[in-house]
């Protein structure tokens, strides 16, 4: 008989199966994730089934969302609903999204804006259908202009109120502007 082994349910909860094989490592891109049903689906490099990845998997890793295409490396392991992801290690941008430009940093300096420090801060509201939203750095009252395809550069799709962040912050053509956004968690996790 087949070790016990645990899964992620689409809706959070953990089951036990008694023939799911021990979790292995995969490489694959976000099909599709939708924070508000809360999971989506990876498509792995090497083909196959596609792979559950639900919300609290992906929050685990520091993140509440993950935007479409995104290169992944994850855990997987095989249950009775199929293919779930139980951990994530990395999350890169699509390189699509990485060649589009943003007008806004068109006259900037491209090392001032990688140099610019991680702040602490919290999304003060986003609206991924108007494709921008603030923040509030931690100390300031000043909001910060996030816009999406900064999100996307940085591998995010959505962000929700009152999420903690780490951001980097440039003075831009509309005041103060994000230029890289994470996961509170997972900045703390990359400084160690």
């Amino acid at each position: 008989m087949a070790e016990r082994a645990r899964g992620v349910k689409p809706d959070g909860r953990t089951e036990v199966t008694e023939d799911s094989d021990d979790a292995r490592r995969v490489k694959g891109r976000v099909k599709w994730f939708d924070p508000v049903k809360g999971f989506g689906f990876v498509v792995a490099d090497g083909g196959g089934p596609d792979i559950l990845l639900h919300a609290n998997v992906l929050r685990n890793f520091g993140q509440s969302s993950v935007a479409d295409d995104a290169e992944i490396e994850l855990d997987v392991q095989n249950t009775d609903r199929g293919i779930q992801a139980v951990a994530v290690h990395v999350i890169r941008p699509s390189e699509n999204v990485l060649e589009s430009g943003l007008s806004d940093f068109a006259d900037l300096d491209p090392e001032a804006i990688r140099s610019a420090p991680l702040e602490p801060a919290r999304v003060k509201w986003f609206d991924k259908g108007k494709g921008f939203g603030f923040a509030n750095t931690f100390g300031s009252d000043v909001d910060v202009f996030v816009h999406i395809e900064v999100l996307r550069r940085s591998g995010l799709a959505d962000l929700q109120p009152g999420e903690a962040l780490a951001i980097r912050t440039i003075d831009g053509k509309r005041g103060r502007m994000a230029t890289e956004v994470c996961g509170w968690e997972r900045a703390i996790k990359d400084s160690d």
